[in-house]
């Protein structure tokens, strides 16, 4: 009888034992229903956003002072030419009809031609692209790379009060250069360094010498702002109880600042950085002007005073999609991570 008990007692707990390995750890479900929620919550966000993007660019850009029919006749051009090439153009349809064709267009990957060339304007944009996204990537990698650890370092130089002197140059100058628009630094750089000393090219895009003054002038602001946020986060998450905690376990600093303390400051940095690194996209417009860079930024301009419509809403677009993507990523990367910006307030649990 109490061998027969023993067996069956041993059936129950490998029973038991089996049932338990099947099931999916509580941790493990609860992190896949987070990161399910945050996709479709993104996904809705970036449906919404691509729809204001792409209704705002259609109905702005036609705002533009000026007639494209002017633009393409010439101001010689009679009243009976300019009427021709309004309806050749189709900016005599209806609002309504140009909304559809407008539409029906960005589904289909036909952006419409060129007012001024004729040309198709996604032919113009792939044309272009490529050194926008250059000027752009670099310019978001190099902020990232010096932004970050500049703050860092400050912010733990200066803990706990000392190196008051370091704290006040680092805010002033951090201050001076986030403020000084980007056009002036970009008219200072080419004085400078192209003009006076002829050390770098002030124009063009024809070595990898020609990116050094157009990135500074991208990137000198940026780096200010995010560094400044970056010390801020940073002496805060340095007086947390962890971060004595873990001090007081004698870690090494690289160990300590590098697992403990970048994690945690990272959460708020990223969230600004996605905003200040989308706005570059903005910036990349003066500069490319600036610089005479041939991308995107230096075309949207000279569609503008062409008054070509069709090249204006599809570099636009194509900026604001970009810059939606990037701060897509950016959640992404926060998500990873700090799990808790998923929506979920025990999401480490």
């Amino acid at each position: 009888m109490s061998e027969n008990s023993t067996v069956v007692s041993s059936s129950t707990v490998e029973l038991d034992t089996t049932q338990l390995s099947v099931q999916p750890a509580p941790r493990k479900r609860r992190r896949m229903s987070l990161w399910g929620g945050y996709a479709l919550r993104r996904f809705g966000g970036l449906l919404l956003s691509l729809s204001l993007l792409i209704v705002v660019t259609f109905f702005i850009v036609p705002l533009i002072p000026g007639d494209p029919a002017v633009a393409v006749a010439g101001a010689d051009a009679t009243r009976e030419q300019r009427d021709a090439i309004r309806e050749q153009l189709g900016l005599n349809d209806p609002l309504s009809l140009q909304f559809v064709h407008y539409i029906t267009g960005i589904f289909t990957g036909q952006l419409g031609d060129s007012f001024a060339y004729g040309e198709p304007v996604m032919n113009i944009i792939l044309t272009k692209m490529p050194f926008t996204l250059e000027l752009a990537l670099f310019g978001i990698l190099i902020t990232l790379a010096i932004s970050v650890p500049l703050g860092m370092i400050v912010g733990v130089a200066t803990q706990g009060g000392r190196r008051r002197w370091l704290d006040v140059v680092f805010g002033m100058l951090t201050g001076l250069f986030q403020s000084i628009p980007q056009f002036v630094t970009a008219t200072f750089l080419v004085v400078i360094f192209a003009i006076t000393l002829r050390l770098l090219p002030a124009a063009g895009a024809t070595s990898l010498s020609s990116l050094i003054l157009p990135l500074v002038a991208l990137s000198l602001g940026p780096i200010c702002s995010i560094a400044r946020v970056v010390r801020r986060e940073t002496a805060t998450v340095l007086e947390q109880d962890y971060i004595r905690t873990a001090k007081g376990n004698r870690l090494g600093s690289l160990r300590l600042y590098a697992r403990h303390a970048l994690p945690n400051l990272l959460t708020t940095t990223l969230t600004l950085s996605g905003l200040i690194l989308a706005g570059m996209l903005g910036g990349a417009i003066i500069i490319e002007t600036v610089f005479s860079w041939p991308g995107l930024g230096r075309e949207v301009v000279t569609a503008i005073a062409y008054k070509d419509y069709p090249v204006i809403q599809g570099v636009i677009l194509v900026l604001g999609l970009i810059a939606i993507l990037i701060n897509l990523l950016i959640d992404v990367i926060l998500g990873v991570i700090d799990p808790r910006t998923l929506g979920g307030t025990h999401a480490n649990g």
